[in-house]
């Protein structure tokens, strides 16, 4: 589209028509609230390089879009939907994508603009020492007050404290699951465009330096705008891993030990005077990256020993790259008698020494002995790094594995003998510098950086051993009853005769397992972490997998996690359970540990949130006592995703809200997807979800939730069954739910965005049951209709109290007594503060066929019934009506959210109904829509589609917008 000519009268009309958009906006909430300021400082530049890019008219065309947005955000008038979507059909398919693109990218200014909000909000809150907002103790955990409160307020001894600290840990395991829809090479633009923004409200600007922030901030924000946001090819697993390694080159590296000084600092100010041990667990870190293979066939052994190599070369290659600065630190001469005898033959012998380091050695002084031991461990780094690289590329290497580092025990030795000798020099001070600080990174995150963990479904575990005994001759395992399986499962773990050997016939999936049971046995133990069962439902699930692993030569075998999630797996998960630690030999190869995996995900899609989250709530207890009754310690590996309707919330709120006893000083938790960029996407960022985690999960185990009360049990068990009932009559029993759901949302599309190596079903022909829990939760979320969350508390909540008016008191008293009720409200609240049924009622009209359309208005009637009955229960007249400055976030996002609503929706219909576009632009024909000049720049970039011009771009950068805003995809 051409520019148009500016004149003063154009001029003076957008001048008017920004004014008219800034009084839409929001107003303050507070004195502090400087987020309508960024919103509008981040807009007017991005306007402004929009006009220079792409004229006038289309700068126009964003905001008429715009304001019929807010209109009809201020109205909830569907005409003005129809108003929107008429003016967005109107356009040539490139500038239709330009619309959608614009949309999107302020979007993500917006939540930029929150961002540093929330961030200059914290810092005025700390400075006052004020934490009574939206991100004290409702929604934040602060080391320092927390350690404050269990020794003032709780009358815990500090000794207690520092003994329960130091002896807890937080395994946060990184995940591949495909919800972060934004490129990484945006995610850094905007990092970017976030420090500007920053900067350019600080105190000290000058306005030389304002100037130059605001120059860099034009530069970044116009850099983002012209990068490709969609993905033209999906990412490899291998992609994945790099993407999540490199959260750690830029924060969680250095954040780990910087956090780990502010806990000594909280220490001191209680009377501690001792720090956090070098070797404390308190933060782990592992991975499900390159090693969930649960219905990815992308991910390979090959692709497994590959990750591996590569955290290998990358863990060395971040230890080498700051070894030459603690030497360069540790230039002192007194050493104690242990490190000068070390020194000494080092220095003497080049031996061990690389060619290419006996000029480096020979400028070492003998009066710097501490140069000498870590110069040999810089060489030993060198040869790490190099060994991975070689095998990662050939295959082989000519560096014998002898003259690397193989375990975290070989590292640590020649650095704690310096700590030691420092120490005993009277140099503890130098010793807890940068020396404690680089201990405390090779104890958190070893030779691997991360453990990656193992996971497969139980049935490929099955089918395996079903090959092993039908070449043996002694039947079908798959037909075995339980009890059989473990006679015979265990008397093979108890002997020593091998089960097959080369001529085992062999499936791809059969082959598949048995390799990546190999790839553990070749590689080196520390880089592994747990094998989890997915799909796991009896013992025989878990003795299955620790006798693969014997009959595959696993030297050090992993331990062996079964993953419960569907709701009837986990009322049968206790006993199952029990079943297991009553085997003896068993009982004694766990040696008194044991973890459990609950998932939040496919219990959510198979009976809805309130059941699931009930029965999740049960089915810990249960566990909790089942290890008790056997002497175990269990951990709890919480499978939660980013969005509430897959176990998303806070991270304060979910920890303090689960059962007492069952965190007991130990946790993990599942990070995913657009939730890692979330928490440690930048220094501050890391430092926080450090904190939140450590100071949760601290305060759990010293003053534990009360346990409901028994008639609030009871009250909770007959919901369940009424809300399950009602969830599963529509989702799966209502034989028009499939054919609705697939109309009135974007899942048929949703592959189309390439955000993730795995499929999106885990059998390519099935149907709801089939559909992974992601996908499912991100088309409603598209919708903004969220049904997966919602759908079931009303029938439940309105049940109860029909049958008795009293009840509403009594839910009244579980939400302002009890943690877990209060959090399962207060976050469904929070989901219907994002809604719009108006919203929902569009993508209807639009997509779905006459005879569907009541079963949609229907489903809209529970919405609003529902939403109305939860308000009652929390005893609020309106949505966070506690919580404005989230309120006031989310009404910025709205009017974006409703033009890529609307722009969606009418993509939908032109991709769904070819006919529809002949009938909207009967005016225009293929030629010409082709050769539209805006069209031939951007529709080129997706040649390929078998969709016409622009469509399938417009539609992706549609859904990767309303992800951005609702700051959820799956």
């Amino acid at each position: 589209m051409a520019s148009t000519a500016r004149n003063p009268n154009h001029l003076e009309r957008m001048a008017s028509v920004d004014a008219q958009l800034r009084m839409l906006a929001p107003s303050k909430v507070s004195e502090d609230d400087n987020l309508v300021e960024y919103d509008a400082l981040l807009l007017d530049r991005f306007l402004e390089i929009l006009q220079d890019l792409h004229g006038e008219d289309l700068r126009e065309t964003v905001q008429s879009c715009y304001e019929l947005s807010a209109e009809y955000e201020s109205t909830l008038d569907p005409q003005k939907l129809e108003e929107l979507g008429n003016m967005l059909t109107s356009l040539d398919p490139g500038d239709s994508i330009v619309v959608a693109s614009s949309f999107s990218h302020m979007l993500n200014l917006g939540n930029l603009a929150e961002e540093v909000q929330i961030a200059f909000r914290r810092r005025i809150k700390l400075k006052k020492g004020d934490f009574a907002d939206e991100n004290s103790a409702a929604t934040e955990s602060d080391i320092e007050e927390t350690l404050k409160k269990l020794v003032v307020q709780l009358k815990k001894s500090p000794q207690e404290v520092f003994d329960a600290l130091k002896n807890q840990t937080v395994d946060l395991v990184l995940t591949a699951h495909p919800t972060q829809s934004i490129r990484r090479s945006l995610l850094q633009k905007h990092s970017r465009i976030r420090n500007c923004l920053a900067q350019l409200y600080a105190k000290d600007v000058t306005p030389d330096d304002k100037q130059e922030l605001d120059e860099a901030l034009q530069r970044e924000i116009q850099a983002a705008f012209r990068t490709d946001e969609i993905r033209r090819t999906p990412p490899t697993p291998q992609d994945e891993m790099r993407a999540g390694m490199s959260y750690f080159h830029e924060t969680i590296w250095k954040g780990v030990p910087k956090f780990l000084r502010r806990v000594d600092t909280a220490l001191r100010n209680i009377g501690i005077n001792e720090r956090v041990p070098y070797n404390a667990p308190l933060i782990q870190f592992s991975s499900w990256m390159g090693g969930d293979r649960d219905g990815n066939p992308r991910v390979t052994p090959e692709v497994t020993r590959d990750v591996c190599l590569l955290a290998r070369m990358m863990a060395a290659n971040l230890y080498y790259s700051q070894i030459e600065d603690l030497m360069f630190e540790l230039s002192m001469w007194r050493c104690s008698d242990e490190l000068r005898v070390r020194a000494t033959a080092l220095h003497r012998s080049s031996r061990s020494v690389a060619k290419h380091y006996i000029e480096f050695w020979k400028q070492i002084p003998p009066n710097e002995p501490y140069r000498v031991i870590l110069g040999e461990v810089r060489d030993k780094l060198y040869k790490t790094r190099e060994r991975a690289r070689q095998l990662l590329s050939n295959g082989f290497s000519d560096i014998p594995e002898e003259s690397t580092f193989t375990n975290i025990e070989e590292f640590l030795e020649p650095l704690e003998l310096c700590y030691r000798s420092l120490c005993s020099c009277g140099d503890q001070p130098i010793a807890d510098g940068s020396l404690l600080d680089f201990l405390r990174q090779v104890s958190t995150f070893g030779l691997s950086i991360v453990k990656l963990d193992i996971r497969q479904e139980s049935d490929r575990h099955t089918d395996v051993l079903d090959a092993i005994t039908n070449h043996l001759g002694i039947g079908s395992y798959r037909d075995w009853s339980e009890e059989k399986r473990q006679e015979w499962l265990l008397s093979e773990l108890r002997g020593k005769r091998p089960l097959f050997g080369p001529d085992l016939p062999k499936t791809d999936e059969i082959a598949d397992v048995l390799d990546t049971m190999h790839v553990i046995a070749e590689l080196p133990f520390d880089n592994f972490g747990a094998y989890i069962i997915s799909m796991a439902t009896a013992p025989s699930d878990v003795l299955a997998v620790e006798l693969l692993q014997r009959e595959c030569h696993v030297k050090k075998p992993l331990r062996v996690v079964p993953l419960f999630e569907k709701l009837a797996d986990l009322e049968t998960a206790p006993a199952a359970v029990a079943r297991l630690f009553s085997i003896d030999w068993y009982l004694n190869r766990i040696n008194g540990k044991q973890e459990v995996m609950i998932g939040y995900s496919d219990s959510g899609k198979d009976a809805g949130r309130l059941s699931a989250a009930w029965q999740l709530y049960k089915a810990q207890e249960e566990l909790i006592k089942v290890a008790k009754q056997y002497g175990v310690k269990l951990t709890m590996f919480h499978g939660r995703g980013g969005t509430v309707g897959r176990g998303g919330g806070p991270t304060h709120l979910a920890i303090l809200s689960q059962p007492p006893d069952t965190i007991n000083g130990s946790i993990r938790v599942t990070v995913q997807g657009e939730v890692i960029e979330q928490s440690f996407g930048e220094e501050r960022l890391c430092f926080r979800t450090l904190q939140r985690f450590t100071a949760a999960t601290l305060e759990h185990g010293m003053h534990p939730p009360l346990s409901p009360k028994p008639e609030w049990r009871a009250l909770m068990d007959e919901m369940a069954v009424v809300a399950t009932d009602e969830y599963r009559s529509i989702v799966f029993k209502d034989p028009r739910f499939v054919e609705y759901f697939r109309s009135a949302t974007p899942e048929l599309e949703y592959g189309r965005m390439n955000i993730g190596s795995r499929p999106s079903k885990r059998r390519p022909s099935g149907g709801i049951e089939s559909l992974r829990a992601i996908p499912w939760i991100f088309a409603w979320t598209q919708t903004k209709f969220h049904l997966p969350v919602w759908l079931g508390f009303g029938s439940a909540f309105k049940h109860v109290i029909d049958k008795d008016p009293k009840n509403l008191q009594m839910l009244q008293e579980m939400y302002n007594e009890w943690p877990f009720f209060r959090v399962t409200i207060d976050l469904v609240e929070m989901v219907f503060a994002k809604g719009d049924p108006g919203i929902a009622a569009m993508y209807d009209k639009l997509l779905v066929s006459k005879d569907l359309l009541p079963f949609g208005e229907r489903l809209r009637e529970k919405y609003t019934e529902t939403k109305n009955l939860l308000l009652k229960v929390a005893g609020h007249k309106d949505l966070l009506e506690g919580d404005p400055y989230l309120r006031q976030r989310l009404q910025l996002r709205d009017s974006y959210i409703t033009t890529l609503n609307a722009c969606q929706a009418y993509t939908l219909k032109r991709i769904r109904d070819p006919g529809y576009n002949v009938q909207l632009r009967p005016h225009l024909s293929k030629e010409m829509v082709d050769s539209s000049k805006s069209a031939a720049e951007l529709v080129k970039l997706n040649p390929g589609s078998e969709y016409a011009p622009g469509l399938e771009d417009t539609l992706i950068l549609t859904m990767k917008g309303i992800a951005a805003g609702m700051q959820n995809t799956g």
